[in-house]
């Protein structure tokens, strides 16, 4: 089983900024039901708290059929045992039992599924815990991606980004602006979103302000393969995010590849 340990400074539940203390967070693939449900529990009160889902299993867990099929990757603090990241992972086997990725459920993929040669990993889900947001959680979340990464060689990346809606789409306008500029993917490799954006703003004047996972994905050599779906449940709009392993971004290698094998004991 994969495991990363990563010292980092965390702030914890009814702490204030001088009273951080530094906790041991380990990345790890649940092993258990158990472990599933922890992660489903941790989707479920950032997602309803962020972004005011309605959920009506009533369980205080978020779960779906894709559950079942996904591996699902944490991050733990040690000190309190609590799950405080998450993201879940499917590959092409799993998802040809499943049916399909679970991107499908926003875009066609078929055209794109049909360019690609080689092995993909999709994530899903993902989310942080809100005391977790200083950079030690994100960072042990990622380099454990980085070593399943490359320890399954796994060609491709690709997901889903959330850019919020509750601005009436300003926001999401100008991201998308600054997207098409810099990011953009080639035509090859374009989805179509199921459900389009529709928003009537103008943000010529408007400084994007981009989602972390959504930064993180640019810092390392995404591109973005088309328009946003829009999400009802959330009010938030999902961008196709695609990252090419070899073109990988050197710093970004570096610093998850890097941190893993000088700062992370791993053990299978």
């Amino acid at each position: 089983m994969l495991n990363v340990t990563i010292d980092s400074t965390a702030q914890k539940n009814g702490s204030s900024d001088r009273g951080r203390n530094r906790s041991r967070l380990v990345a790890e693939l649940a092993s258990s039901p158990s472990a599933v449900r922890e992660a489903q529990s941790l989707r479920h009160d950032v997602f309803k708290a962020e972004y005011g889902v309605v959920f009506d299993s009533g369980d205080g867990l978020d779960h779906d059929d894709f559950d079942r099929w996904c591996r699902h990757l944490l991050v733990r603090d040690q000190e309190s045992g609590q799950v405080v990241a998450t993201t879940r992972l499917m590959t092409r086997y799993h998802a040809a039992r499943a049916g399909r990725f679970y991107s499908e459920l926003e875009f066609d993929l078929s055209g794109l599924l049909q360019h690609l040669e080689g092995s993909i990993l999709e994530i899903g889900r993902t989310c942080v815990h809100s005391d977790y947001r200083s950079g030690g959680a994100i960072a042990t979340l990622w380099t454990a991606l980085a070593e399943l990464l490359m320890e399954e060689e796994h060609q491709f990346l690709m997901g889903c980004a959330s850019i919020p809606l509750h601005d009436g789409g300003v926001q999401y306008e100008a991201i998308m602006r600054r997207l098409r500029e810099q990011h953009w993917s080639d035509e090859s490799l374009r989805v179509q979103p199921l459900l389009s954006v529709q928003t009537s703003v103008s943000p010529a004047e408007v400084v994007p302000m981009m989602p972390p996972l959504l930064r993180t994905y640019m810092r390392m050599g995404a591109t973005i393969c088309g328009e946003g779906c829009w999400d009802p449940a959330f009010n938030c709009a999902d961008v196709f995010v695609l990252l090419d392993v070899a073109r990988l971004d050197q710093r970004y290698a570096q610093r998850f590849m890097g941190r893993s094998v000088a700062s992370c004991s791993v053990s299978a």
